[in-house]
């Protein structure tokens, strides 16, 4: 389930590099649900590191959209996630729904 703001940046195209802890799951659709409602985004690449490695200052605002900084983008999903040495991988998805 999708944070219902997640939801929303994803549905409006602003938000096209979903990050997930673990190592990379297999498939080339990235299916996303806030209540009732369904998104699927074709996944184009697929990036795995720590979180200082696949989250960039060339890439924040395209997985927190509202970030004003990189610190600010590190500091939102590490209070999802609780840590940030932990193996992440960022999924870049197509603008382009299924």
């Amino acid at each position: 389930m999708a944070k219902k703001e997640v939801f929303g940046w994803l549905k409006a195209g602003t938000k096209t590099i979903d990050v997930r802890k673990g190592g990379a799951w297999k498939g080339e659709v990235a299916v996303f649900q806030s209540g009732a409602n369904y998104l699927e985004l074709p996944i184009v690449k697929k990036e795995t590191g720590k979180l200082t490695q696949i989250i960039r200052a060339d890439n924040y605002r395209q997985i927190i959209p509202i970030a004003e900084n990189l610190q600010a983008a590190l500091s939102y999903l590490e209070n999802l996630y609780g840590e940030d040495d932990a193996l992440f991988t960022a999924y870049y998805l197509s603008k382009q729904k299924k």
